[in-house]
């Protein structure tokens, strides 16, 4: 077999303003780290990480401190091994933002990886391609009012065929009420998310929790901040309604005590935080073993080849934050599933222009 050795692995630094805040949590910008790495054999790989307000001058040189220590002129290896390699130089600077950059090095690593055997990345994985369910959740704030909120579901519902939608909420007496009125106007077979955004003490999480029981949520994401385990263990003895988090912990390490424990029904890595693509692999093979589903924080259109290898992946998120940025449309077909592009690698391009347009390093 030829040896291969990477013979272009480069950096970018995009910043893209939003503007206006997006989400539960008020998001205006995103810098986001774009890495290309290509091999002697001319095999591309394309990847990418992004740290929310800001930082991404922080994550651009962890990102460049690991490719020149662990890449550049190094023999092509297998993106797992390449992975294993980065955390195992961290032992003595911690995970940090450095897994954020380690996230977009290990996506650019699959990407030449399915392209160097000219399949999906799904395939690459070792996995079969499927469709899986797509919720929506975009557009979706604190504070709206009721009938923006109906109106934003029956969109999704009747536009997107999706099966499910994700409420933001505050914790109040106002949130009880919306939800309710939104489950009123809307079939009893879409499910209903509720997404708290780490905003409540165990107190009014509790209560809140108590409050939604007639409305059987399909899920209560982050009532508590992601360091309250012992919260999150209280909440889980004392409701019904599965709890989801996981966007804000890093890596299987931080996932694990949450999972054995059982504290909660849905795991929730986000990409850059859980530190790219073989890590949220491990992450869902742990959730596996302790029987909970999985369900990525936003970009479906890369988690749908993580799908493929995960049979407990049974939702994704319709939340474009980066799509606008991405020359690739999402397919959700009749049936409210997501699929994926039939094109070697994970089939994220950027528009054309997009790179030069908002480059700032």
């Amino acid at each position: 077999m030829m040896t291969t050795t990477y013979k272009i692995a480069a950096t970018t630094l995009l910043r893209y303003d939003l503007g206006r805040p997006v989400g539960g949590s008020g998001v205006t910008s995103i810098d986001v780290l774009v890495v290309d790495l290509k091999d002697s054999a001319d095999n591309h790989g394309l990847g990418f990480s992004y740290a929310l307000d800001g930082g991404g001058t922080v994550l651009l040189a962890a990102a460049e401190h690991l490719l020149e220590q662990c890449v550049r002129n190094q023999k092509v290896i297998a993106p797992s091994a390449l992975c294993q390699q980065m955390q195992k130089s961290l032992n003595r600077i911690g995970r940090g933002i450095h897994y954020l950059a380690i996230a977009a090095i290990d996506v650019a690593a699959w990407d030449l990886h399915a392209n160097s055997l000219g399949v999906q990345l799904g395939v690459a994985l070792g996995g079969v391609m499927r469709g899986v369910p797509i919720y929506g959740s975009a557009g979706f704030r604190p504070n709206m009012s009721t009938d923006e909120l109906v109106e934003r579901s029956h969109l999704y519902i009747d536009k997107h065929q999706c099966r499910a939608i994700k409420l933001r909420a505050n914790g109040t007496v106002t949130d009880i009420n919306n939800i309710a009125a939104v489950r009123d106007a809307i079939p009893a077979n879409v499910g209903i998310m509720v997404d708290l955004n780490e905003k409540c003490d165990l107190a009014q999480a509790k209560w809140f929790a108590t409050a939604c029981k007639p409305f059987n949520l399909s899920w209560l994401e982050e009532p508590l901040p992601s360091y309250d385990f012992d919260g999150y263990s209280q909440l889980a003895q004392s409701t019904d309604i599965p709890l989801a988090c996981g966007e804000h912990l890093q890596g299987r390490i931080e996932f694990a005590p949450y999972l054995k424990a059982g504290h909660v029904a849905v795991a929730q890595p986000d990409l850059a935080m859980a530190g790219g693509i073989t890590e949220s692999l491990l992450i869902a093979q742990l959730a596996d073993a302790c029987n909970i589903k999985l369900s990525p924080h936003f970009l479906p259109a890369l988690f749908i080849h993580l799908a493929a290898v995960v049979p407990g992946l049974s939702w994704l998120e319709h939340f474009p934050l980066l799509e606008s940025l991405f020359d690739n449309p999402i397919d959700i077909d009749a049936t409210g599933n997501l699929n994926a592009r039939e094109t070697p690698g994970h089939g994220i391009r950027f528009l054309d222009g997009a790179r030069a347009e908002y480059q700032v390093r």
